[in-house]
């Protein structure tokens, strides 16, 4: 065997170990002239960079000057160099006691342009990809880029969408990259179907899941076009729904979407069928609670318990009893209890009786709570809805609120909190993944009344102002015989407590019409506080002060019966008499919600008690009594 054909044998083997970083490019290689296990490289040089500083890709590059060049280090050069995605071929060669790296670099995008797209504004597209304005240039990720776009468009209901990306080189190595688009027809849901519901109508399941069909307010929604994921959440919608009525044995056998095509008298779109499994509906049976902690007896922790023998089962009343029975025991000192339901069916008489069995868990720690994805809400914002923190014991039903806190705040488009291990055993770190979601809030509506005429009302809100979680709202309304402004703003968590607190503003004039023969107008303001008692209810207080003002108006015609001359009625003429009246009035509001959730709620309970008493000082006095349930 010749030199020359050992030298081929030995580079075949650097080849072999590099085959993994070479298959991202057809151009990467590596040339070796000499045996490459005892050769070392007194420098290394780099070729053919233009943008890419030198200093930066022997940072990258894994070997140093004075090492000895062994094929897994040649590896772990050409792949961390690949890896930056700024070159699209790399050489590596040994030539005189130097290393030679030479580099090929990809275009750089000098900006990224959409055309074609009308029903998805550039920001959201942008958004979704990965290649960025003064980034590097790789086919790879614009591929990629293109089959997101054409994703992104299948979820909006532009199954035919198409997508064509195209580079235009702008010279010294940059390129614009442009996204051709042919959105295409919308293709909406035209029927949801179900099959195998006997306890339950389809107009009930169809407001239990949030997929819609298409119809003349379709313009106004999202929800109308076939999602995989949607379809998935739907899914999970209708098992806790089955399971807070009764039906513990309920499964669904399939959820299937059907493309019909398009026929003379009507459109394309999808059917969805989702195919039922309902099962008997259970009741609870015998419920009791056994605690294995010998300092918390089970006696004291039955009242914690949220149901009772015959109820109809409803598998959230056993979440919400864990989790008071884990709160009770908590305070007993023993942070690390675990509370466990078990369910034990009675088939022939459709009974569940459940045992909640309380132990003492292993005592584990919480190290950190990483937040990641918050590009908008403040960290601190979303920290202060845990009531565990970094260093307290780890009670996963502590978190469990936390999660659904987070989800009920509205600022956020998913929530997802998990557990990665710690420096020690005993300790875990807990990540909170969220996505920001749009928080900002304008509203333009118009209308016309008897006694305000044509009214237009223009309102700009925020739920989440500068990320900090405070609401702010500012509305002005115009007409023919009123108009008006008012203000408002709110602080969740006044003082760093979980105790709300806020302030209004308002004016309010109306004029005298062919209804009514005086004016009004008024002026006021206030502040309220909210207290939660407990995570479903709330008490509210609030203070008002305002001051009104009625004008009779001379000039009003066209009603014999309404004029100065003394026929307006004596409750006018008197508040006419007095003048500027103030008003000085306190008041609560008592609400419970029992929603399972309040973002877009599928069932549950509100209720709220509202009382003001005016008399606190002022001109008027009375007593004000509401209630609403729904």
């Amino acid at each position: 065997m010749t030199a020359r054909v050992r030298v081929i044998v030995k580079l075949a083997a650097v080849l072999g170990i590099a085959l993994s970083a070479a298959m991202a490019t057809t151009a990467g290689s590596i040339l070796i002239a000499g045996p490459a296990a005892a050769q070392s490289a007194s420098s290394i040089v780099v070729e053919g960079n233009r943008r890419v500083d030198a200093a930066t890709i022997r940072s990258y590059f894994a070997v140093k000057p004075g090492e000895s060049l062994s094929p897994a280090k040649i590896n772990e050069g050409l792949a961390a160099l690949y890896a930056t995605g700024l070159f699209s071929d790399v050489n590596i060669s040994h030539q005189g006691g130097r290393l030679v790296v030479r580099v090929s670099e990809n275009e750089v995008i000098n900006r990224i342009a959409f055309e074609g797209n009308k029903k998805l504004k550039d920001d959201a597209l942008l958004a979704e990809i990965q290649s960025k304005p003064r980034g590097a240039l790789s086919k790879a990720v614009v591929q990629a880029d293109t089959q997101r776009i054409i994703e992104v468009y299948r979820r909006a209901g532009r199954t035919d969408v198409k997508v064509n990306p195209v580079t235009i080189d702008r010279g010294n190595g940059r390129v614009d990259l442009v996204f051709e688009i042919t959105e295409g027809e919308k293709v909406g849901v035209k029927e949801i179907k179900f099959v195998g519901n006997k306890a339950f109508s389809d107009y009930k399941l169809k407001d239990v899941i949030t997929t819609t069909t298409t119809n003349w307010l379709s313009f106004l929604k999202s929800t109308d076009v076939y999602d995989p994921d949607r379809v998935n959440a739907d899914q999970e919608l209708l098992r806790r729904w089955y399971l807070k009525n009764g039906y513990a044995d309920f499964r669904i056998i399939a959820a299937n979407a059907e493309l019909v095509p398009a026929t003379s008298g009507s459109p394309a779109g999808y059917v969805i069928t989702f195919t039922l499994d309902e099962g008997a509906q259970y009741r609870f049976g015998k419920v009791d609670v056994v605690s294995n902690i010998r300092d918390v007896p089970a006696a004291n922790l039955r009242s914690a318990l949220r149901m009772s023998e015959g109820q109809v089962y409803n598998a959230e009343l056993v979440e919400k009893s864990v989790e008071n029975v884990t709160i009770e025991v908590s305070k007993s000192g023993y942070a690390f209890a675990q509370v466990r339901p078990r369910g034990d069916r009675d088939f022939e008489n459709k009974r569940i009786n459940v045992l909640f069995v309380v132990e003492e868990g292993p005592r584990v720690y919480v190290e950190r709570i990483e937040v990641r994805g918050n590009t908008r809400t403040r960290d601190w914002v979303i920290r202060r809805e845990f009531d565990i923190g970094e260093g307290d014991a780890y009670n996963r039903v502590m978190v469990d609120r936390a999660e659904r806190r987070l989800r009920n705040l509205g600022y956020f488009k998913s929530v997802k909190i998990t557990n990665e291990p710690g420096s020690a055993p005993d300790r875990i770190i807990l990540v909170v993944d969220v996505e920001d979601q749009p928080t900002g809030e304008f509203a333009v509506s118009g209308g016309y009344s008897t006694s305000d005429g044509f009214i237009a009302e223009v309102s700009l809100g925020e739920r989440n102002f500068l990320g900090r979680g405070q609401y702010v709202k500012i509305s002005g309304s115009f007409g023919q015989n009123a108009q008006g402004a008012e203000f408002s703003f709110t602080e969740p968590y006044f003082l760093g407590y979980r105790l709300s607190a806020g302030i209004d503003f308002y004016w309010k004039e109306t004029s005298a019409t062919s209804y009514t023969s005086y004016n009004t107008n008024t002026l006021g303001g206030g502040f309220r506080f909210g207290l939660p008692i407990t995570d479903e209810i709330t008490l509210a207080l609030r203070y008002n002060l305002y001051q009104r003002e009625i004008n009779l108006d001379c000039a009003v015609w066209g009603d014999p019966f309404l004029t100065c001359a003394g026929t307006a009625s004596w409750a006018i003429i008197e508040a006419v008499a007095q003048g500027a009246t103030i008003t000085s009035a306190a008041g609560y509001t008592l609400s419970f919600n029992g929603l399972d959730s309040n973002i877009n709620p599928t069932s549950g309970l509100y209720a709220e008690l509202k009382q003001d008493f005016a008399g606190l000082g002022g001109d008027v006095n009375f007593i004000r009594t509401s209630a609403d349930v729904r």
